[in-house]
This record gives C-alpha cells, structure tokens and sequence, in this order.
C-alpha cells in the first residue's frame, strides 16, 4: 500500500462516520467521536497507520516524504552501525577518530633541521644603541637600518656584523674618540635562554661593510661559528641564510647560490669584489648574517638585496667568507685594516664613450702623483691642446680579462700591501686607431687610502 494510499484511507476511516451521522440529523456517535479526537499521523513509506494519538499537523506532499524517509533511514543505518553499548550511548574513544602518527623526517629535512640547531647559538641579534634610543620598530614591516644580525666569530666574545647596522652610532662620534658602547648584543645560552650585553667597537672597516664588536660574556653563551671557504662555492649548491628579518629572531631561510663573482656595491659607496648571490630570502634584519653552506660553515655574510620594494625579491648578496677572514683579523689586532690597493680613480663608463674609447676595460680617470701608479707610468685622463684626452684603458690584471672595475678590485685584493700587480693597459684610445699601444707596467699595492 502506498503513503498516498494509507493516507487517503485513514481520512477515509475518519470522515466516513461523521459524514452519516449528519446525513441521518443525529449526534454524532461516540465512534465518530474518537476519530475526531484522534491525530493524523506522517505516513512513510512501506509503514502502516497507526492507532496511537499523534502530533496534529498535515500529511505532507511526496517529495518533502520521500526526503523524510530517507532521513530516517539514514539514521536508523547509522544508529545500527554503531558498537552496542550500555544504555546506547556512545563514550568518547567510540566516537573519537583513531590518530595517525607523523611521517618520519626525511634525510634533506633531518639534515636542515640538525644544521639550524647547531648553528643558531652562533648567531645574535646586533641593535645599534642609537635605536633603542627612538623606536626599535615602528611596524611590523620597518626596521631601522641598526637592528641586524651577527655572528660570533670566535671565543674571546669578538661579534662580525655589517658596518650599516652600527653606522649610525659611528657617524655621530667624532673621529679618534672611542665610542665606548655602540650596541646592544643578543646570545643565546646553552639552555636555550637569551640574555643582552652591551657590546663595544672593536674595529671597522667601511668600504667592505664590515665591524667587529666585543662582548663581555659567559663562555656558556659563546659559540663561535664554523668557518669555510668561498674559493669553492659553486652555482646551484644549498646556502642556508639564519638572522633576525623585521626583528622575528633566529629566522632560517634557505635557497641555492644564484651566482659568483658579483660586484657589491656598499652602503659606504665602495665596491665588494667576488660577492656571492643567492635566492635564499634575505630581508631588512638580516644583514650581517652568515650565509652557511650545507655543512653549518660560514661562506658569505649577508649584507645588500636588489629589490624595488624593500623587500627580498630572490636576489640576496653575501660578503665572500674569503675576503671577511682578511679582513676581521687585521680589525681584531689593529682595530683598522690595511686593503692593498692602486689608489687609482676609475672614470664612469659613459665618459669613456664620449671620448671615443672603443676598447672593454676599465678607463683611468685620476691618478694620485708621488704614488706607486704615477710611478709605474700609468695616465690619468687629462686636459690636452686639442681637449681632453683618454688615460690608459686597464684590459687586463695578472693575465685576467678586465672589463669592469669590480674585474679590477677583485684582481688587486687578491694580493697583499707591497705585492705588485701586473696591468695590461691600451694607450692612444680616443684618438687614431694606429696611435693604441699595448703596453704593461708592474704596480707595487699600496694601502687603500682612507675614505672621507
């Protein structure tokens, strides 16, 4: 019997005999009655009517009743499904999902892991005391240029950071005065807990962005970092990146080496020879940073980013490890450091092209007199008879193409202050293709001249 069947009957059933009694101008019989007094009742499917009062309400239409017995029968299959228990409810563990244990760390992951745990005690958080003077962060996305990153660099408390990060303080003290405290230094312990010491100049050298500060702490929070060579990074191997971007501490990125050899450009103005890039996320915090090979060892410091945002963009640049492990020591002995150099000017390139020079290289602009370059022979560009004449053309340093002058600093810091360099240089450019003369000359390095 279907729903609509059963239903139409039990009206049927309940109208009929107050329909006859009417009909016969009686009362209605007590029979009539109890139906009146009876409820319809929601018919399902396949269910028979029931006599038993009900709720009073409509029988509903077909769809919203197949929804119904559907409900139902999902309920009633569920209910069956369910492990029998006392008194039919359910406990907690019945009803609780079984929880699947985590996945085993692979060995890539496992090696990153044990290489930032290692590590990160040799890493501190450097803010220049004229930071913590004003604001140290004014948002969650500025960060003054005196809150970075740095490393401990060995177990006497010497910390290597970027000389930007402590520019501030160093451009306010007057020149031979020491500067006493020049920032505040972060270290972790071997428990775990940081503590802050005040840190004071141990040495600075400007045109290679690069300071040495010296902390007095206990040797539990000195861990100095491990060090490695640049000379044999190679494009395309992991570089792991560990430093404080936007103040959030002890913050490891990682990445590969994008490329070599690059020539970084300081906050000072100089030129960073032999830089390494990487696409590993470096950001405002993280400047002097060690940039660590696969194995936990020092390659780079980080130090610039090439960006349009301020923001890492992929395009991160580190100090090479090589040209740091010159130059710190000399700061920690000397507080001061001696670069070999040809204290030679080099002329932009765009004024190499209005004077006619049509040879790749490096074009001389100034020469100092009385020094070892003027000595050696080597013209400066110059006012002549007829207007101003090209210097010589740098072409070549110790048998290596020269083509710009990041090419040319890189060949001179590979030598010491009173070691001599060799110079292919063209002369006569700017003027009669048949006046060029090759011609070589052997310059004796001085020591950079200081930077004003």
């Amino acid at each position: 019997m279907t729903p609509h069947a059963v239903m139409t009957g039990a009206r049927a059933a309940a109208i009929a005999p107050r329909a006859s009694s009417r009909a016969r101008g009686g009362a209605p019989s007590s029979s009539s009655s109890s139906h009146r007094a009876s409820r319809i009742r929601v018919c399902v499917a396949g269910s028979e009517p029931s006599s038993e009062p009900s709720l009073h309400r409509p029988c509903l239409p077909p769809s919203r009743r197949d929804a119904l017995a559907l409900g139902i029968a999902a309920l009633v299959s569920a209910s069956s499904a369910r492990p029998s228990v006392a008194g039919g409810v359910p406990t907690l563990a019945e009803v609780t999902p079984p929880i699947a244990p985590a996945e085993a760390l692979t060995s890539l992951e496992s090696g990153t892991v044990a290489l930032f745990e290692r590590c990160t005690r040799s890493v501190v958080n450097v803010v220049d005391v004229t930071v913590l003077s004003g604001k140290a962060m004014t948002s969650g996305a500025v960060v003054p240029e005196g809150n970075g990153t740095g490393f401990v660099w060995d177990s006497d408390g010497h910390v290597v950071t970027n000389w930007h990060v402590i520019g501030s303080i160093l451009s306010q003290v007057p020149k031979g005065r020491d500067p006493g405290e020049v920032a505040k230094v972060t270290l972790e312990g071997a428990d775990g807990r940081t503590k802050t010491f005040p840190a004071t100049l141990v040495g600075a050298e400007r045109s290679k962005d690069l300071a040495v500060l010296k902390v007095n702490a206990p040797k539990e929070y000195i861990a100095p970092i491990a060090r490695g060579k640049s000379d044999g990074v190679k494009v395309g191997q992991a570089v792991f990146a560990i430093g404080n971007p936007f103040g959030f501490d002890h913050t490891l990125t990682t990445g590969v080496v994008s490329g070599l050899g690059r020539t970084i450009q300081s906050q000072a103005g100089s030129l960073i020879s032999g830089g390494i890039q990487t696409d590993a996320a470096i950001n405002p915090g993280n400047s002097g940073g060690p940039l660590l090979d696969a194995s936990g060892k020092l390659v780079g410091v980080n130090t610039a980013i090439f960006t349009s945002t301020g923001a890492s963009a992929g395009v991160g640049f580190a100090i090479p490890v090589d040209l740091v492990q010159r130059v710190v020591p000399q700061l920690i002995e000397f507080g001061s450091v001696r670069l070999p150099s040809l204290n030679v000017t080099a002329a932009d390139p765009n004024v190499g092209k209005q004077l006619g020079v049509k040879s790749q290289g490096v074009l001389v602009q100034a020469v100092p007199s009385g020094g070892e370059a003027a000595r050696a022979g080597l013209l400066a560009t110059r006012r002549g008879l007829g207007g101003i004449v090209a210097g010589d053309v740098i072409v070549e340093a110790d048998g290596r193409r020269v083509v710009t002058e990041g090419d040319l600093v890189a060949a001179v810091e590979a030598h010491q202050v009173g070691e001599s360099v060799v110079l292919k240089v063209r002369r006569g450019e700017g003027g009669d293709e048949r006046a060029v003369e090759e011609v070589t000359l052997a310059i004796k390095l001085e020591a950079a001249a200081e930077q004003k």
